[in-house]
């Protein structure tokens, strides 16, 4: 007896646990660790992933699997074992660990179809209605008939019909027609000369193959001949010419064939920088470094010498970059040095093409990947390397159960594997500064530009004395005279404002009533383009109204500003600039990053606009400005990283001018220039900062001298999440010790969201034994609660989000 061991794609607690099946003789050889299967689960099938393999069972009689998804292991043996320790490091369920680590497309679709077992003549008149003579019908046929859910329970034990789920993979391997010779030259010669005059077309395109006898690409045969579809299916017919369906990878960046670019001499800082590395890669052992080094010092650089080293001993290297308006520059140079041995993986891709990309990884075609954090997943078994760059971006950690944060990860797999980890970063968090500082990472330092450029001139504009001289626009004067000057000498500017939008809320002047969402506590937001609020939490939206839903007064009016108001503005005041704008709105098509990023390279325009997407990893040589419009926008945040987060940004916008031969300047508009965050940005002194903010960190107890634990709950009963939120309270506070801080259960800052209200409790310790008990029969205590979904109830260790 051959028994696999199964993980079955339902998410839920009393099911989060191996499943033993018997493998049928016929699947024997095809059964193994990693593959997924659909096995029958109560009264439907499922898949599932089997995740070991045993020679016989504690169980007597083992329901068999039915069928098998794949016929190569999607999943090697480390995945399988890093998806038990995701599993206990964010106490998500195991088949939720496996998930993620897949492309979207590898989740099964269920169908539900419903089989008539009696005689059409038998059936209740309503359900021959809806069957209309057929014996199998799609689920979703009854569920939009008048039969209720209680009959369709009682034909089932009737035994009138059954229910069937049909388990879909939605994996699709994109295929291409080709045509060739199906019989040697010398008889297609012989074939040509007896084919009758009046078929022109068909001896066309025999001679063609007769001079060239390989497969050619059907479409490209058509058009080349300038024929049709017909002749060339009148020779298959007659067995002279074959279709064959050959498979093709979708690729994001055909026709993009980048110039190759070879290793760049070092500088004596890169140097060694890199030489522990290197060591490090020699050696098979694994370290986890933090490259910290300021805007334009060479990261990159370094990155590509450590992967080539890497490569050149015949192992593999993932890159991960945060978010997606960085990846086409990005991409670009890894491609340039590494051709068509990278692979992408990131957001902006299709299904496909994610799809794709990830099967070029699988069958190790590539050894290079570059992508967004889920990359860090990718099926290598060989891995010399793993690179973070920006690793102080939040967007490394998902915010969806599993909630990982992709360093963890990547220091997971640097152990299994025995390679360096880098963390690279202008501004690193003070987590991990702090860590290398002690010892724990290793420090390396970059504290030059290349090429000896200065970093550039940043000035702190104080927006309330411009109020005071009476400058009531978004610019402040200094900051006008620098654009006009820029226009002038056709050099190139970028303005970040990190609100989309065109203004943040809209407000009655009469009775003061704020438009907000019916749905969220959250005032909902203009969009000028489609003339409608939006809310950005839930997104649902309404027309924008002419007068006060409330008081019925027609003095509506637009506060606060987003990034399409700024653009209007920028139109109204620079008439000769061109502008582009960057910002969800204007980026959520396939590809539109990439094109306005490609435009503005090109000087198609003159300002570029946006949200914080743009302050990473852009690299312009003629921009020459960069302006901040609402320094103060992240400052006010309810979450202890606020000040963190608004120096790393501020820095790392200001460092996308003067990169290149032309000097550059900033200027930062705030209400609060006092504030050491705008004040140590503008003075790139990273140094000072972490001194200053760990002091701050040390006496209210935060990271990284505590680590932090976020309990958060909803309900759509207001009343019952506040009872459930003071009951996980008392939970934590019998079962843990005084090293342990819980603070709450307070309502979220944002009350209602899609209709639930959301508490939260958030403890603070100092190892994680501490708390894992009281977190563990937190989760064991609502299990009940969460399965019938009623209470939603999330853990989340090291949480970046508090709102």
């Amino acid at each position: 007896m051959k028994v696999a061991k199964v993980i079955v794609d339902v998410a839920a607690s009393p099911i989060d646990s191996t499943f033993d099946y018997d493998i049928p003789e016929k699947l024997e050889h095809v059964v193994q660790k990693g593959i997924r299967v659909i096995v029958p689960f109560g009264k439907r099938k499922v898949m599932g992933f089997v995740v070991d393999l045993a020679s016989d069972s504690e169980f007597d009689q083992l329901k068999p699997i039915q069928e098998v998804m794949d016929y190569t292991p999607i999943l090697t043996s480390e995945l399988l074992e890093l998806s038990s320790w995701l599993q206990e490091q964010t106490l998500c369920y195991r088949i939720s660990a496996l998930q993620a680590m897949l492309p979207a497309v590898f989740k099964a679709s269920y169908d539900k179809e419903v089989w008539l077992i009696e005689e059409e003549d038998h059936l209740p008149e309503k359900l021959r209605d809806v069957a209309q003579g057929r014996e199998v019908f799609p689920f979703s046929d009854l569920d939009n008939s008048s039969i209720t859910h209680s009959q369709v329970s009682k034909y089932i034990n009737d035994q009138l019909m059954d229910i069937k789920y049909i388990v879909k993979g939605k994996n699709r391997i994109k295929k291409h027609t080709y045509v060739e010779p199906a019989q040697e030259v010398h008889l297609l010669m012989e074939t040509n000369e007896n084919m009758p005059g009046r078929a022109k077309k068909q001896k066309e395109i025999l001679e063609h193959f007769i001079d060239h006898p390989e497969s050619v690409l059907l479409n490209d045969l058509i058009k080349q001949l300038q024929t049709t579809r017909g002749p060339v299916d009148a020779l298959v017919e007659k067995g002279i010419l074959k279709l064959v369906q050959k498979e093709v990878y979708r690729d994001p960046y055909e026709g993009k064939n980048e110039e190759s670019t070879k290793p760049l001499a070092l500088t004596n800082l890169q140097q060694q920088a890199i030489d522990p590395i290197l060591d490090s890669i020699e050696s098979n052992t694994y370290r986890t470094f933090l490259l910290h080094g300021v805007t334009g010092s060479g990261k990159t650089e370094i990155y590509l010498q450590s992967i080539q080293e890497v490569l050149s001993k015949g192992q593999e290297a993932i890159v991960l970059v945060p978010e997606i308006a960085l990846t086409p520059q990005m991409v670009s140079r890894f491609k340039a040095r590494f051709g068509d041995d990278v692979a992408v993986l990131h957001s902006g891709l299709s299904a496909g093409e994610k799809y794709d990309e990830w099967r070029k990884i699988h069958r190790q075609e590539v050894r290079v990947v570059v992508g967004a954090r889920s990359a860090i997943f990718a099926p290598f078994e060989n891995l010399g390397i793993i690179i973070i760059d920006e690793e102080h971006e939040t967007t490394y950690k998902q915010e969806d159960y599993p909630k990982y944060h992709a360093r963890e990860v990547a220091k997971q797999r640097g152990t299994n594997h025995q390679c360096p980890v880098v963390l690279g970063s202008a501004t690193p968090t003070l987590e991990s500064y702090a860590r290398a500082l002690k010892g724990v990472y290793q420090l390396l330092e970059l504290t030059e530009r290349i090429n000896d450029k200065s970093m550039p001139d940043v000035e702190i504009v104080d927006m309330r004395q411009e109020l005071h001289h009476g400058n009531r626009t978004m610019f402040s004067d200094s900051l006008t005279e620098k654009i006009n000057d820029r226009i002038e000498r056709q050099e190139q500017v970028v303005l970040m404002l990190n609100r989309r939008g065109y203004s943040t809320f809209v407000m009655c002047r009469e009775c003061g009533e704020t438009i907000s969402c019916e749905h969220c506590d959250i005032s909902m937001t203009y969009h000028q383009r489609q003339h409608k609020l939006k809310c950005h939490y839930c997104n649902d939206e309404k027309p924008m109204p002419n007068q006060c839903p409330s008081c019925e007064s027609d003095a509506i009016r637009f506060f606060g500003t987003g990034t399409q108001k700024v653009e209007e503005a920028l139109n109204f005041h620079f008439p000769d600039a061109n502008v582009i704008r960057m910002d969800v709105d204007t980026t959520n098509r396939k590809g539109a990053h990439e094109k306005l990023l490609t435009r503005f390279g090109n000087h198609e325009a003159d300002i570029l606009l946006g949200t914080q997407m743009i302050a990473k990893g852009l690299d312009f040589k003629n921009v020459t400005l960069v302006g901040v419009l609402a320094a103060d926008s992240m400052l006010h945040l309810p979450d202890f990283r606020a000040s963190e987060k608004s120096f790393q940004l501020l820095t790392q916008v200001s460092g996308r001018a003067g990169r290149h031969e032309l000097p550059g300047e900033v200027v930062i508009q705030t209400y609060t220039p006092e504030h050491y965050s705008v004040e140590l940005a503008s003075q790139y002194d990273y140094d000072a900062f972490f001194r200053k903010e760990m002091q701050v960190r040390k006496q209210f107890h935060y990271p990284p001298y505590y680590y932090l634990a976020l309990i958060n709950l909803s309900h759509d009963n207001h009343i019952e999440v506040i009872e459930a939120s003071k009951k996980v309270a008392q939970i934590i506070s019998k079962k843990t010790n005084d090293r342990c801080q819980l603070m709450g259960p307070t309502p979220s800052p944002m009350l209602r969201i899609k209709d639930r209200y959301r508490y939260q409790c958030m403890i603070k310790y100092k190892s994680r034994e501490d708390v894992e008990e009281a977190l563990r029969d937190v989760l064991d205590h609502f299990k009940k609660q969460i399965n019938q979904q009623k209470l939603q109830l999330t853990v989340d260790f090291e949480p970046y989000h508090f709102m």
